[in-house]
């Protein structure tokens, strides 16, 4: 069942006017509910949004019945803090065991905050801030797929590496944007490069970027560093294009988060040779092809699945292993065991394969630097990347003890 945000607080307030059958109750014992909680209508809509409520749904139906029963609901938090923290507080309290996804950094620090008070389990998927693994890191949360520091390393120290020695960031002015800009301009910076400037625009309320690409371009800098995602990325590319700044310039562009569905919605002549890091891809070998093409059916508008779906997909299969094997009441009962079970079982699936829960709630996995195809390199629909190098899981993240995550402290 996919609800929007109002439909399921009036279920809600409904049902708390009327007693619950004895029967009806028993069957909530035994019954894991699962929020995936997203943009559903806005700039990241693309790249989670109801798709990734599909790709929950179908790891519960994968996972099957294993003693009890799985229901995963959908809402849009319109990226709002507020609006997820009022979210996650009456999911929680109607029952929802687990929230899942929750892309929008400043959102996704929200509900860790609820998720830690409330002793439930949280599972960030779309948000990129490596604070979830660091000073706020939570017992009760884990941050699957990638962050920003990951994104830094392997598509900005490649950028650095390939000559772009002086950035200028353009940057979505909320916690995902500062912290992938303070994440690369360090790797910059460690690399003797150096940045010359940056220029944070309000978010979600852009979608003019001009006068911002004239900053970057008075800045002389040979890289632009763009610290934003999905329709911001995309238009940030279009425009940067109709200035002609790569073709005179000779200016690269740092895409620091774009998914497969920004490189589909760009259209190979404007976006080849851009370079991109993802945890997943949907060509990468055989298994992400079977798994890949066994979703995307079900998907909207036929996309192919990329990091964050899939991780959606990845995360919800995890999680409900360790509920079996520790059982339901026991997993309603603390969200900090839950947790804790999921650490100490091997993580394996389709989508990436092998990958383990670290102490301080971060999933390690490999991460690929891709570079977008020319149109005449693609074979057809979807054959958009190829691959450039590969970060071992062990060497993709920030290492446990540069994070001051309290967890690793104590």
């Amino acid at each position: 069942m996919t609800t929007t945000r109002r439909g399921l607080l009036a279920t809600g307030a409904a049902a708390a006017m009327l007693p619950v059958p004895l029967s009806r109750a028993r069957a909530q014992a035994n019954t894991i509910r699962i929020g995936v909680m997203n943009d559903q209508s806005g700039p990241y809509r693309d790249i989670a949004g109801p798709n990734g409520v599909i790709m929950a749904q179908i790891a519960a139906q994968e996972f099957g019945n294993r003693g009890f029963t799985v229901e995963v609901i959908g809402a849009d938090h319109q990226n709002r803090p507020d609006v997820g923290v009022n979210l996650a507080r009456q999911w929680y309290d109607q029952g929802v065991d687990m929230i899942l996804d929750v892309p929008t950094s400043s959102v996704g620090l929200a509900v860790n905050n609820v998720a830690r008070e409330k002793n439930k389990a949280y599972i960030n998927v779309g948000a990129a801030t490596s604070d979830l693994t660091g000073p706020q890191c939570s017992p009760n949360t884990a941050h699957w797929v990638y962050d920003t520091y990951m994104l830094a390393k392997s598509t900005g120290g490649a950028m650095v590496r390939a000559g772009g020695d002086s950035w200028f960031f353009i940057t979505a002015d909320y916690a995902f944007g500062h912290a992938l800009e303070r994440d690369t301009g360090n790797f910059v910076r460690a690399a003797g490069g150096r940045v010359m400037g940056q220029v944070r625009y309000p978010f979600p309320a852009t979608s003019d970027f001009s006068s911002f690409i004239l900053q970057a371009q008075a800045s002389r800098a040979k890289v632009i560093g763009l610290a934003n995602a999905g329709a911001d990325t995309i238009n940030s590319i279009k425009q940067i294009a109709e200035f002609g700044l790569t073709r005179r310039g000779g200016v690269k562009i740092a895409a620091l988060l774009m998914f497969i569905a920004d490189v589909h919605g760009l259209g190979l002549e404007t976006g080849q040779g851009l370079v991109m890091t993802e945890s997943f891809y949907w060509d990468l070998n055989d298994r992400s092809r079977a798994f890949s093409r066994r979703a995307q059916p079900r998907l909207n508008n036929r996309h192919m699945p990329n990091m964050v779906t899939a991780g959606n997909y990845s995360a919800t299969l995890h999680y409900l292993k360790a509920v079996a094997d520790m059982g339901v009441p026991a997993s309603k009962a603390s969200g900090i065991e839950v947790l804790n079970r999921m650490k100490a079982m091997p993580i394996e699936d389709e989508a990436f394969g092998r990958g383990t829960l670290r102490q301080d709630g971060r999933v390690l996995i490999p991460s690929y630097l891709f570079e977008v195809k020319s149109p005449g390199e693609s074979s057809g629909p979807w054959d958009y990347m190829k691959l450039l190098q590969t970060t071992p899981a062990e060497e993709a993240f920030r290492p446990l003890a540069e994070g001051n995550c309290p967890l690793v402290r104590s």
